[in-house]
């Protein structure tokens, strides 16, 4: 039996050689119907009986079997997905806020095959008025006695806030210090009562795990009250035990007061550490936490005998109870808690004033941050299950991602979820799987029943045929068209005997006279006659003959296809065997003349010979049908007057002759342009415009010519505007020389008075005679007595 197991075996891998392409044909996709299937999302499996009497391969590409003629299209196995909206309540506020849809589809069935990925479309609106239950945790170590009496003053301007963004709106308070146990805390009986003093020497408060002073109430106004009442408590260590407190509001849901429907959010305030799963040992508690409720009395009673949740168990409960988380931490702190964020889905961290007094503003702005994103998750998927997530969010092109941004109230955004099974379980139970969609921090959810297509109808047991005739006489089970044979039995047909592989005599009937290999090397041996591979990734080549000395697929190639293609003829044993109207040996030749002919009735437009359907032109001419001829005259003016009278009604050609002459089709274009076997013609029509076209032939020689509506007109001549403007230049230039003139006079006269101005301040005469005046006597002395 090993040996018949080798044999088929090898005779597959044979096969499969040089399929990367087509999947299908590999030997782990021969099997059986379920492993075709599960190979790829195009296989497909063929049950006919009398499939693999024609040598071929039952599991091949479902375009495959359609195209061949060996299997009938009703004899094809080929399961397609399905997707079926059990539940489909369209999204909306609801009449009241707890009855509003925000997820669409609710519920869905998926029949889904291995390796075909399934669409399914989700729908996400963030509802107006939603209701929102609002947990404050407070750290309650004395070094918060300043952020809490300005928490208690704050308090209604929380509620104030929230109550904007939503009406339906509670709020609730709780208080951590740390495991009443050393050394956390001092356990000294009377530090024990009272284990410090406040700022004001007012007792402190004996340290506790975590106490729900307030559960989550509509009555916002008991918010500040509640927060002026509670005292601070004290401890020894830095790290407090916030975590424990963390746990337990979250798994208590009823001591909590969480609603069913509500958006879940927690504020977690402190300036310290945290205490993580191992560190009670420090003070002997070893018992791992369990991640249940233990509040009594609004207290949490197994603070002293359960050790700190670990970091994955706070996740795992934020998770599975969709409570999204602030961490509102002062500076020294945010560096940890942000990392901390990071391993807790819909949490972030926000910085908190020393005292606390930006707590309204930063509760705002991460509610804000938490509720303007929708991410998307897949919960429960189970093994071999994936889901990606694609989204155009609002505009762009799709992408991949399960989030979007920037989203508003009563805004919708569309997601597409691709579920893939990559493999079916071996257990028939896991073939059901249900699993969930859920945006983050909601308790909505797509409900998915996935039903897994891992087998063909064809292998129900009612379709199987134990001990089938037509397994040779009962020697195995007939089903989806092929015998799975029993022990000791091998052959399509079970036909065959385990001890006829080493027959000496079967192997000789398969070789060909003077070969070596036996049928040729093309396939196997099975009982003294030769069963054939195929030969490649299509399924339709494949090797034949008697030794499978022949193939279908070595002939000449036409047009990148095997002798031409089916429609001109076959590949037989590597010559071509071509249909009525093709030759040659690649059956490339038509022919037929029909091409070659013109409307006319001309071959080749009597320019030349048709050959193989083609015409071969003489001379100058060349074309389809040698219609064109570039180095002989252009054909201009024989169309130019049919062009005129059709096209813009014009020339010479009345229009009787124009329909009676100009046979022509002309198509009317805002542009033309010249180019190869194109024409260009010019036109001076009627009106001294130029007009343009071209003209070329189709593959049956027909002429094609396409006008310019747009004709070239010369630009006339405006009169009016060349008097005004020689009119105009000339007075221009005459003011222009009259001003010119006028600013040399001025210069000149400015000059001369200047002169005129510096003269008269160097004349020696008295200011105060006049110059010119001259008496009428004169006086004349004798200088001989001048000294007398």
């Amino acid at each position: 039996m090993k040996l018949v197991v080798v044999l088929i075996v090898a005779c597959l891998g044979t096969l499969a050689q040089g399929n990367e392409i087509n999947p299908c044909l590999s030997a782990d996709a021969q099997k059986s119907c379920a492993s075709c299937i599960a190979t790829s999302k195009e296989c497909a499996w063929c049950v006919s009986v009398s499939y693999e009497q024609e040598n071929r391969l039952r599991c091949d590409t479902h375009e495959n079997h359609l195209r061949g003629l060996y299997c009938d299209p009703g004899d094809i196995q080929f399961p397609t997905d399905e997707v079926e909206k059990l539940k489909n309540q369209d999204v909306g506020d609801g009449d009241h806020p707890e009855d509003a849809v925000q997820v669409q589809p609710q519920k869905v069935r998926i029949k889904i095959r291995p390796n075909k990925p399934v669409e399914v479309k989700l729908t996400f609106r963030q509802a107006e008025n939603y209701p929102v239950d609002l947990y404050y945790l407070m750290d309650l170590s004395n070094s918060m006695e300043d952020d809490k009496e300005k928490l208690a003053l704050l308090g209604n301007k929380i509620a104030e806030q929230m109550s904007a963004i939503t009406k339906n709106f509670r709020l609730g308070f709780g208080s951590f210090v740390d495991k009443v146990v050393s050394p956390y805390v001092s356990t000294v009986p009377q530090k024990l009562k009272m284990p410090c003093k406040t700022y004001n020497g007012e007792p402190c408060e004996a340290p506790y795990g975590f106490k729900n002073q307030l559960s989550l109430d509509l009555e916002t106004t008991k918010f500040s009250q509640k927060v002026k009442e509670a005292r601070v408590s004290g401890n020894l260590d830095a790290p407090e035990g916030g975590f424990d407190a963390i746990m337990q509001a979250v798994a208590c849901e009823d001591e909590i007061g969480w609603r069913p429907i509500s958006r879940r959010m927690l504020v977690f305030s402190t300036d310290a550490g945290f205490h993580h799963a191992g560190d009670g040992k420090l003070g002997g508690i070893v018992t791992p936490n369990d991640g249940q409720c233990h509040l009594k009395n609004n207290l949490y009673s197994e603070s002293s005998n359960l050790d700190y949740p670990s970091v994955s168990q706070i996740a795992n409960k934020i998770k599975e109870k969709s409570v999204s988380v602030i961490f509102a931490v002062t500076d020294l702190q945010f560096d940890i808690y942000e990392k901390l964020s990071k391993y807790i889905e819909s949490s972030t961290t926000g910085r908190l004033a020393n005292d606390s007094s930006n707590i309204v503003k930063l509760i705002e702005d991460n509610y804000k941050k938490i509720t303007s994103k929708v991410t998307l998750k897949a919960d429960g998927l189970g093994e071999n299950i994936t889901v990606d997530f694609f989204s155009r969010c609002f505009g762009g092109e799709e992408i991949k991602t399960n989030e979007c941004g920037s989203l508003k109230i009563g805004e919708s955004v569309e997601f597409r979820a691709e579920v893939m099974l990559t493999a079916c379980p071996k257990d028939r139970k896991k073939w059901l799987k249900e699993f969930s969609i859920r945006p983050l921090g909601y308790q909505e959810k797509l409900t998915v029943e996935l039903e897994m297509i891992c087998e063909c109808q064809c292998e129900n047991a009612e379709n199987e045929e134990l001990n089938s005739d037509k397994c040779s006489n009962g020697n195995g089970t007939f089903e989806c068209g092929k015998c799975s044979c029993h022990p000791g039995r091998y052959g399509k047909f079970c036909e065959c005997k385990a001890d006829d592989l080493t027959s000496k005599d079967s192997i000789k009937q398969c070789t060909a006279p003077n070969a070596t290999l036996p049928c040729s090397g093309r396939g196997s041996c099975v009982c003294g006659e030769c069963l054939c591979n195929t030969r490649s990734s299509d399924s339709a080549q494949t090797f034949s003959g008697p030794y499978c000395e022949c193939d279908d697929y070595s002939c000449n190639q036409f047009n990148e296809q095997i002798c031409g293609g089916p429609e001109r003829g076959k590949c037989n044993c590597g010559k071509c065997e071509c249909k009525l109207g093709y030759n040659g040996t690649a059956c490339e030749c038509e022919l037929s003349m029909e091409k070659c002919t013109t409307d006319k009735g001309l071959v080749c437009n009597g320019h030349g010979n048709c050959t193989c359907g083609k015409c071969v032109c003489e001379n100058q001419y060349t074309g389809f049908k040698c219609e064109q001829c570039p180095a002989c005259p252009d054909k201009c003016l024989e169309y130019t007057p049919c062009v005129q009278c059709k096209a813009f009604k014009s020339g010479k050609l009345t229009q009787e002759r124009c329909l009676r002459e100009c046979k022509m089709e002309i198509s009317l274009h805002d542009k033309i342009r010249e180019g190869h076997g194109i024409q260009m013609c010019p036109i001076k029509d009627d009106d001294e415009c130029w007009a343009y076209y071209t003209y070329e032939y189709d593959r049956n020689g027909k002429v094609l010519i396409k006008a310019q509506i747009t004709k070239v007109c010369p630009e006339s001549v405006n009169v009016l505007a060349i008097v005004g403007g020689v009119v105009g230049g000339i007075v221009a230039v005459g003011l222009f020389l009259l001003l010119l003139w006028k600013l040399l006079t001025f210069i000149h006269d400015t000059r001369e008075f200047a002169k005129f101005e510096k003269e008269r301040q160097n004349a020696k005469w008295d200011t105060g005679e006049n110059p010119i005046y001259k008496q009428a006597t004169s006086t004349f002395k004798n200088p001989t007595y001048g000294g007398q």
